[in-house]
């Protein structure tokens, strides 16, 4: 199971949350990231190692670009403590 104050930690700071949103929709290397958010490619970079240290991206090297997805392991995690939270509310 995920650990859920990292995940949660993760997606808590607003340009992580956004960077992981855009990948969701599609798989994007650093670079394509990076000129799309209000921070620096090496805040792209560290915001996208926290993200991995959660378990909501994985990385693929393609020569010398790293494109990332979304993780679905990770994800099905989160999903699955979530639904345990909304139960434990019933």
């Amino acid at each position: 199971m995920i650990n859920d104050i990292k995940v949660l930690a993760a997606l808590a700071d607003p340009t992580r949350r956004a960077l992981f949103e855009r990948i969701v929709k599609a798989p994007s290397a650093v670079g394509e990231l990076a000129a799309a958010a209000p921070v620096t490619q090496p805040a792209v970079s560290q915001h996208l190692k926290v993200l991995r240290a959660a378990r909501l991206v994985e990385v693929e090297r393609r020569g010398a670009q790293r494109i990332y997805r979304a993780s679905r392991v990770g994800l099905e995690s989160l999903h699955r403590r979530v639904e345990e939270w909304i139960k434990s509310c019933q």
